[in-house]
């Protein structure tokens, strides 16, 4: 059986195929009769070049077009135009009748959305839900940060209160504690020996203890200033997919080695932008 069918060319992930008539046995990319057309829908071209009076030619003879072929002679019109001729039409008549629906085709372009478009729509319906999570979390940091300011404040208040009460009650105490003490200290009597020894052991200079010198805070002053870079790089390297945007988290995949990607996409993740380029990395 003589088929209409694709024939893949172009690289990886940018295919461009050729419409071509093959036996059905032969393999895809092996021996064609005859090649009827070329199409592109991946590159910025985007075109589709068809030989009418070829096809034609094979459609009458019993050729069988492929889905995909069908689908593409079909946006193309070459099987409207086929069953105008069927159907006993003047070339006059299926000129008409072709212009009229091109134009109806071409009005129904402008309703269909792309995948780009769509992919667009997605990223803003995610950016919006991440920025009220975000926005969520800090409302609620914030009423804590205020609950500790105010058991804070109670706290400083209740330690004020006890100050006071101890201050008020510490001079009664004192003057209990004076008449009861109140008694003559004895005065101790030196003797003539014990005199010249208390002399002489003023007189006997101190012996002054070696001061040591502070080290420098040079190194101090160093490890101080590396730290906080140390820190600030386990902080970044720490950062996964869900602490950024989805914009931010895709391009930072298809940026980055995938040696250096471990742990970023956590089992969390479920922003399909996000997964889409982390499948993408993990591919090529």
């Amino acid at each position: 059986m003589i088929k209409i069918r694709l024939q893949r060319k172009g690289r990886i992930r940018r295919p461009i195929y050729h419409i071509v008539v093959a036996d059905s046995r032969s393999p895809r990319d092996g021996r064609i009769i005859e090649q009827v057309g070329r199409f592109d829908g991946v590159t910025e071209k985007k075109e589709t070049i068809l030989n009418e009076d070829r096809i034609m030619y094979w459609l009458d003879t019993g050729a069988q077009p492929t889905d995909s072929v069908r689908k593409i002679l079909r946006t193309e019109g070459i099987l409207y135009k086929r069953h105008l001729k069927m159907w006993g039409k003047s070339d006059e008549e299926i000129e008409a009748a072709m212009e009229e629906w091109k134009a109806y085709r071409d009005s129904k372009k402008g309703d269909e959305v792309t995948r780009r478009d769509q992919v667009k729509a997605a990223l803003a319906v995610e950016e919006k839900e991440y920025k009220k999570q975000v926005e969520k979390k800090a409302a609620t940091a914030a009423a804590e940060v205020a609950s500790e300011q105010e058991d804070v404040a109670e706290a400083e208040e209740v330690e004020a209160e006890v100050a006071e009460e101890v201050t008020e009650e510490a001079p009664a105490a004192e003057e209990v504690v004076e008449e009861t003490t109140e008694e003559p200290a004895a005065e101790e009597e030196t003797t003539e020996d014990e005199a010249p020894a208390e002399e002489e052991a003023k007189e006997e200079p101190k012996e002054e203890a070696p001061v040591e010198e502070a080290p420098a805070e040079e190194t101090k002053e160093e490890e101080v200033a590396e730290e906080p870079a140390e820190e600030a790089k386990e902080e970044e390297a720490a950062k996964t997919s869900v602490d950024m945007t989805a914009k931010e988290a895709a391009d930072h995949i298809s940026n980055t080695d995938l040696a250096d990607l471990e742990g970023f996409v956590t089992d969390a993740e479920e922003r399909k932008t996000v997964l889409a380029a982390w499948e993408a990395k993990k591919a090529d």
